[in-house]
């Protein structure tokens, strides 16, 4: 492992939402520039799944004995579970039921992880109807996705969030908010453009800034990592004293 290990980390656990969010200005990488030498971003996403893969390796992703443990999990899955059943049982549906309890028990699962890990639930954003519905491929079948299934599973999501004490962050709400947000938001009417990437992140910031949790989880308030000053910075213009830039902010979004 690579040091120092006080060093937080910040999980992002999910399904193609959170595998491809390091790509084309995906809200991974956005989070991993805000959070420099403040806490490491750990990707965990894997494409195509839904909330009853999750729950099987748990464990192993997140196991309770490790010495080190998050300081928060930001969890997305919802997306593959809402798509309609194949007849032949085959495929990631999950009924709505079962897929609001296979989200009560990562909850459950993350929140005991320590006393200082904090969880976030993205509850799955609309999809462009039109562009999925014309999606064909020789590879797989048709996708059976659409607003009026997925709309049911984020309005749960966002329901178990209030019941259970989860930050449960809107993007179905979000994203509508956006103007154009069919053609904005997205790369292929599912996945997120970079447009659709920072609406995730302002909505995370959102809730870090608002959350009276201790620590704060807001990259405003966490400590920069040697960030002392040092002889060995740049000297300033009077010649004798040194200019720290450890908390210097290049990106054009300040995220604050």
């Amino acid at each position: 492992m690579v040091g120092p290990k006080k060093r937080p980390q910040i999980v992002l656990f999910g399904s193609s939402i959170v595998q491809l969010s390091f790509g084309n200005g995906g809200w991974g990488s956005i989070l991993a520039d805000v959070y420099t030498r403040t806490a490491d971003i750990v990707l965990r996403g894997y494409s195509g799944w839904n909330s009853r893969r999750a729950i099987q390796v748990l464990d192993q992703v997140f196991p309770k004995d490790d010495t080190t443990q998050p300081c928060l999990v930001i969890v997305y899955f919802g997306g593959n579970d809402s798509m309609g059943p194949h007849s032949s049982g085959l495929g990631p549906h999950v009924p709505l039921t079962e897929y609001v309890e296979n989200m009560r028990k990562i909850a459950i699962h993350l929140k005991s992880l320590s006393e200082k890990t904090r969880v976030i639930f993205l509850a799955s954003p609309p999809v462009n109807d039109k562009k999925v519905g014309e999606f064909r491929s020789n590879l797989c079948w048709k996708l059976a996705r659409n607003n009026e299934l997925g709309k049911k599973y984020s309005d749960a999501c966002i329901k178990l969030c209030e019941e259970i004490g989860v930050k449960g962050i809107d993007l179905y709400k979000a994203f509508q908010r956006h103007n154009d947000w069919e053609n904005a938001c997205f790369t292929d009417g599912l996945h997120l453009s970079e447009v659709g990437s920072r609406i995730v992140v302002e909505e995370i910031m959102k809730v870090l800034k608002e959350a009276e949790w201790e620590p704060n989880l807001h990259w405003t308030s966490m400590e920069t990592e040697f960030g002392e000053d040092s002889d060995y910075d740049i000297v300033a213009c009077d010649g004798k004293t040194t200019v720290n830039p450890s908390k210097w902010i290049y990106r054009q979004i300040k995220w604050d």
